[in-house]
């Protein structure tokens, strides 16, 4: 036992020395801007990692956008699984491992793949580096990684989020994706992006390359004149795809929950026929005109996991048959289209009372991922006990006049009153990455953003308690 918990120690420490190095990139809290922050820089970290030969045979798709763009590419991943193919999916950001970036075949990267990549990454990067050509910086780092990781283990397909807009995010140094995606447009990183939908959207069809095809879902008008534009610029053929008809799905759910998670998985649907077409794998796609979903496409729908979005999860603590038990239910929702896309999603899953071992309640399974399992009941007395309270936190990047009156309208239309508030700090730092870079502190946090955003509630629900946490 003693040499057990020595080697564990020693795994441990391994670890967080990586986590150390990989803060150090962290060089202040903006992550791009509109002139691309030195963009050609990649390409030059490319050659440095004798990726580009590679990266110019990975079959990859490419998704931005600025709501769904993650879940679409989960929603991929899973379906492109379920066809047999060996999958690479990197997404941001992650809840509490930074390992949950980068997925093979459906399971987060393992401890030790993770420490053997990136130290090779770091330390290539770290030798040939120099005044002229920095260490790249946070997000760079991690798109490198993720392309080291994706060739070693020989993936036969990338699926790749965007991080941030599209034109200069390091994903866009890919110059050959197999498909690209734009998923919904909508206000965010205004202030780098644009101030108009029709900004945004020409920097979000900054992945578009010649001749590749593109998929959207239905935009605004303004945004989708900018992305018609810019395709026929470039000779890509765009196609709108509609949500997901449920009919094809045989009476099952998707692996994510919320009504709006089927425009996802319509694009995701034309990602993943388009991306079998292209490679030459007719025989597996989804031809429309036959209103049949394939077997694995349909698998790969339903059994879908992303945590953090649309997430519910008991206490393990409480007793879940009694009518006090303590349920949470997450999500990520950060913009005004997506906090009423997350309010409906609440009210519809407190109306329907899924209390018990949830959808995607988290069941270690020594994969460092989680199962996903439905178990719900219906008690008619613990729901007229229920009580919602909102735990809410919101970075000072952030609007909370933007974000709090959306949520709080559409849970209200809904029949969904919160009957108190918490608003919570930030217990992460912009110099640390993982759990043991938790803010340290003598006792006293500075909560006066936390009073600020309590002052909006209170101004939109005057007659409800609202605390600073």
């Amino acid at each position: 036992m003693v040499e057990g918990n020595e080697t564990l120690k020693d795994s441990q420490m391994a670890y967080e020395e990586a986590l150390d190095a990989l803060s150090s990139l962290i060089v202040n809290r903006r992550r791009c801007d509109k002139s691309g922050d030195r963009f050609e820089l990649m390409f030059e970290y490319v050659k440095m990692l004798d990726l580009e030969e590679s990266m110019s045979q990975m079959k990859v798709i490419h998704v931005a956008g600025t709501k769904g763009k993650g879940s679409t590419c989960t929603f991929t991943e899973s379906i492109l699984r379920n066809c047999g193919f060996r999958t690479g999916l990197f997404t941001s950001p992650h809840l509490i491992d930074i390992r949950e970036r980068f997925r093979l075949d459906g399971i987060d990267i393992s401890e030790e793949k993770f420490l053997t990549y990136f130290w090779c990454c770091y330390n290539r990067l770290k030798e040939k580096t120099s005044e002229n050509i920095p260490m790249p910086h946070l997000f760079r780092f991690l798109a490198l990684l993720a392309f080291k990781i994706f060739s070693d283990e020989q993936v036969d397909v990338a699926i790749l989020e965007v991080g941030l807009g599209g034109t200069f995010d390091a994903t866009n140094v890919v110059q050959a994706p197999i498909v690209c995606g734009i998923a919904s447009l909508g206000y965010d990183h205004m202030e780098l992006l644009g101030n108009t939908l029709g900004e945004i959207a020409s920097e979000k069809a900054g992945i578009f390359k010649h001749e590749a095809p593109a998929f959207t879902v239905f935009q605004p008008d303004e945004a989708m004149r900018v992305l018609k534009d810019k395709a026929s610029q470039l000779d890509v053929q765009l196609t709108v795809v509609p949500s997901l008809d449920p009919k094809l799905l045989h009476g099952r759910k998707l692996g994510l929950e919320g009504e709006h998670q089927y425009l996802n998985a319509g694009l995701a649907v034309a990602l993943s026929s388009t991306w079998l077409r292209r490679t030459g794998h007719s025989q597996l796609s989804y031809v429309e005109q036959s209103r049949c979903l394939p077997e694995q496409f349909i698998e790969g729908l339903t059994t879908a996991s992303f945590e953090g979005r649309a997430q519910i999860v008991p206490d393990k603590y409480t007793d879940v048959e009694s009518s006090d038990d303590l349920v949470f239910y997450l999500d990520g929702a950060h913009s005004p289209e997506s906090m009423e896309a997350c309010g409906r999603w609440f009210s519809a899953a407190v109306r329907h009372n899924q209390l018990g071992n949830f959808k995607n309640q988290s069941e270690d399974n020594g994969s460092g991922t989680s199962s996903n399992k439905l178990q719900g009941y219906d008690n008619d007395e613990a729901r007229k006990k229920s009580v919602q309270v909102l735990l809410f936190n919101c970075m000072a990047v952030r609007d909370p006049q933007l974000l709090l009156p959306p949520l709080i309208k559409t849970c209200a239309n809904n029949g969904i009153n919160f009957k108190k508030a918490l608003f919570v700090p930030n217990t992460s730092v912009f110099n640390k990455v993982g759990t043991h870079g938790l803010r340290e502190t003598d006792g006293q946090v500075d909560l006066s953003w936390q009073f600020h955003v309590r002052r909006i509630w209170e101004n939109t629900k005057p007659c409800d308690k609202a605390y600073v946490l």
